[in-house]
């Protein structure tokens, strides 16, 4: 999903690298028609949400792109990748540029759980985001100098956290399985990803 969002971004305008990414894509989806997801029935796990951003990447905007992913019975039930409307000036205010996209998306699942009767939505969900600076900045309400620009649509998060609705938990970035939306990963990782997120054939 990040390599086709990517390669997009030059619809208008593309050159060679552009259609070779593009064969790569065909021929990736090719190999792979046969993957799918793998959902386990007998649990109803509480929702968990992933949320990742990296910093600048994009050379021609130096925006940031966000990720995150959902899972629901030990798989993906929603994703998204997709690059930050402003420029984010740290690490920090692009992961939480991110988070705040994934509690939007959160919010919007429960719902659509509740009103279907899933007892799923009788438990907070569950954020996991691999920046320390930026649950800090999720949890505390205080007014900091060094984040005082961030748009103040994006703070809402720390309203849906105090209600209880989300929780918001450190994972590891060898464990954070939103990793495959905001960057191009070495072959190895990137099916470690996949196989964590219960893609299998």
């Amino acid at each position: 999903m990040f390599a086709v969002a990517v390669v997009s971004r030059y619809l208008e305008q593309p050159a060679t690298e552009h259609w070779t990414a593009v064969k790569r894509i065909i021929r990736y989806a090719k190999e792979t028609a046969d993957y799918g997801i793998v959902y386990d029935g007998a649990t109803a796990e509480p929702l968990v949400i992933y949320s990742d951003s990296d910093f600048a990447a994009d050379p021609d905007t130096r925006r940031s792109t966000s990720g995150y992913v959902t899972v629901h019975c030990g798989g993906p039930i929603s994703w998204q990748s997709i690059r930050q409307k402003i420029v984010a000036l740290s690490t920090t205010e692009a992961e939480y540029v991110a988070a705040s996209d994934a509690t939007k998306e959160a919010i919007w699942i429960r719902r659509l759980m509740k009103s279907v009767g899933a007892a799923a939505v009788g438990h907070a969900t569950e954020l996991r985001l691999d920046n320390q600076g930026s649950i800090k900045l999720n949890k505390n309400p205080e007014f900091h100098k060094r984040t005082k620009h961030i748009d103040v649509r994006f703070h809402f998060i720390r309203d849906i956290y105090s209600k209880g609705n989300i929780i918001i938990n450190y994972v590891p970035s060898s464990q954070q399985l939103a990793d495959i939306l905001t960057k191009a990963l070495p072959r190895n990782k990137f099916k470690e990803n996949r196989r964590n997120l219960q893609i299998i054939k």
